[in-house]
């Protein structure tokens, strides 16, 4: 009965444990949920005024696939302003979150047998992405001596007279990691080698970095003539905390957009007109809350890596933006708790659910065992918390 496709797409792991640590909590365990890329403080109050508003004008019928208009222009000059890109709103594309918006970018661009270059870790949708699209994930690993990022070595020795795609994630979901100005340059150095491949950065977490910028350096900084083949992706769902508003954008070559907005148009039709309402006024005037946000995770993270790091066979690897920490658990991976062997992060993840009630996401949904992603998005009482949790557990291993 079911498609082939049907039959070979795998769910998302990170909410498949975080509806796990959901269904314990219903059962009256107390569980302490590291799993999902979710700020969890409120929508900014005056944005969520924006809506109602909105929605009070009647703006509650559709909208055109590709965005708003007032959107689409602010957007390009967001970009145009911190980047020094050259884009219109023709460039624009907004649609119902930027992971749909990732979704309609590979749909647009791949053909059967393309092949995309992920570095490993990697968000887990990228790859399922692809192959939905029928191109070909090729996973590169990047280990803790890269600093989990893409080298031009390894980007080099990847390509292929089939390379369609090169895919960037900084910071990067899940290590935290945040290409610098140099290594972006490094990398475009090769990619001006292969005038056909195209680039697709993901910049959703770009204003959650922990440097007096406030904002992650971006590859078409460090090569503007990259421009006419690069796809940039963000949305409002992680710095404004609007991840169940569903607003996300892409800007890009005209072409590739107003592909994007025929797939759009032919699929969700649009996000809805208030949300996008909302998101303009947060894009245009949250500067200050996001900032204060950033401050406030800065601090969290120190505090909680500061009590992992003093734990026995686990190690920090210290992160530069998001609110993840790419928890290093090589050390206790081959040991036994109660009598059963930890053989993969996985194992690490499942015990520590079952016997101690803190969710965490393994290394190797991720494309990369020996780690585990913790998300710290929650209140710093609970992540400290957490932590006592886990030290408990590592204190039992043999």
């Amino acid at each position: 009965m079911l498609s082939r496709r049907a039959k070979n797409i795998q769910p998302s792991p990170t909410l498949s444990l975080a509806a796990k640590a959901k269904e314990l909590k219903a059962e009256g365990n107390d569980v302490i949920s590291l799993t999902v890329g979710e700020p969890d403080w409120n929508t900014f109050p005056e944005v969520v005024d924006v809506a109602i508003e909105s929605m009070k004008s009647g703006n509650t019928k559709y909208v055109p696939p590709v965005g708003i208009p007032a959107l689409r222009k602010a957007i390009a000059e967001d970009y145009n302003t911190k980047f020094s890109t050259n884009y219109s709103d023709v460039n624009v594309s907004v649609s119902t979150g930027a992971k749909f918006i990732l979704f309609a970018a590979f749909q647009a661009v791949i053909d059967p047998g393309d092949e995309v270059i992920i570095p490993s870790p990697f968000w887990v949708s990228y790859p399922e992405m692809v192959t939905l699209a029928e191109g070909v994930p090729v996973v590169v690993k990047c280990d803790k001596e890269s600093r989990f990022k893409m080298t031009p070595q390894l980007l080099e020795s990847s390509i292929t007279e089939k390379t369609k795609m090169v895919l960037l994630n900084s910071p990067s979901n899940p290590t935290g990691m945040v290409y610098s100005q140099s290594e972006l340059k490094a990398l475009a150095e090769v990619l001006k080698k292969h005038p056909n491949i195209l680039v697709l950065s993901d910049d959703i977490y770009n204003l959650l970095v922990f440097n007096e910028r406030g904002l992650a350096p971006h590859l078409l900084e460090a090569c503007p003539e990259l421009e006419s083949r690069t796809i940039c992706v963000n949305g409002a769902s992680k710095a404004y905390s609007m991840t169940g508003w569903r607003v996300g954008w892409a800007l890009g070559p005209k072409e590739v957009i107003k592909a994007m907005g025929s797939y759009q148009s032919q699929s969700v039709s649009c996000a809805s007109g208030f949300s996008q309402e909302a998101s303009l006024y947060a894009l245009k005037n949250t500067e200050d809350k996001v900032r204060a946000s950033v401050e406030v995770l800065k601090q969290r993270k120190q505090k909680l890596s500061d009590k992992l790091n003093a734990i026995d066979g686990i190690e920090v690897e210290e992160p530069e933006g998001a609110f993840y920490i790419w928890l290093n658990v090589l050390g206790i991976q081959g040991k036994s708790y109660k009598g059963k062997k930890l053989e993969s992060s996985s194992d690490v993840a499942k015990q520590l659910l079952d016997d101690e009630m803190v969710a965490t996401v393994p290394g190797d949904a991720f494309g990369l065992d020996g780690y585990l992603r913790l998300s710290y998005a929650l209140s710093e009482e609970r992540g400290l918390e957490a932590c006592d949790r886990i030290a408990n557990f590592c204190s039992q291993l043999s």
